[in-house]
């Protein structure tokens, strides 16, 4: 009789401490890890801390790929601090491109706000899955893999996109290969890309070696 008692009381004794934690607003103040930011003392927390009010403005396209990502991740937005989603803003210019990238970390659902765009991602199996969106549709993007979106049209476009983690990590294919130091001889034989073609996109977007 004694053991249903102790397991009866451990539980509420759980619960009571979980609705303690309705939250855990980031500590900037602390450093960020794995897990996410430290918890800010509840008695510091405001309201200001759950909301943001970023994606109101446009991002600057004035750059290679003629497109913005303005993110609203934990880093940016404290209120988001372990509650396992977050937000960004995505302007195209007249053909911007956000390029083939990862979000190690999430799944990603967009949501077109204006103009259209093209998107689509590459299964583990190599399918590719494409489709044109205009204002008011909506695409998923499966946690890890390798995805894209063009502006499609003649105009600028923006989106909102949302994700399953409060930090969804991002790794663009390109940069990773072409604006780091990773050595032009491994790159060519890893990608099968002859070496001035290497070379020339290394100039272009800054990288190494």
């Amino acid at each position: 009789m004694i053991l249903p008692i102790i397991f009866i009381f451990c539980l509420l004794s759980s619960s009571s401490q979980a609705s303690v934690l309705d939250f855990c607003v980031a500590d900037f103040s602390a450093p960020n890890n794995p897990s996410g930011y430290s918890c800010k003392s509840p008695s510091k927390v405001t309201v200001d801390d759950f909301v943001f009010h970023g994606l109101g403005v446009s991002g600057n396209t004035s750059n290679i790929i003629k497109a913005a990502v303005t993110p609203a991740f934990d880093g940016q937005f404290p209120g988001l601090n372990g509650l396992g989603i977050s937000l960004a803003r995505l302007d195209l210019a007249k053909d911007g491109v956000i390029p083939l990238h990862t979000h190690p970390g999430a799944s990603e659902a967009l949501v077109v706000l204006k103009g259209s765009i093209c998107a689509g991602f590459i299964s583990s199996d190599n399918t590719v899955f494409l489709h044109n969106l205009n204002k008011g549709d909506s695409m998923v993007f499966p946690q890890g893999l390798l995805h894209f979106q063009i502006n499609a049209g003649k105009s600028p476009a923006e989106a909102v996109v949302s994700f399953g983690s409060a930090n969804p990590g991002l790794q663009i294919l390109d940069f990773a290969l072409f604006k780091s130091d990773f050595p032009t001889p491994l790159i060519t034989a890893t990608t099968f890309l002859d070496d001035a073609q290497v070379r020339k996109l290394k100039g272009v977007l800054g990288g190494k070696n």
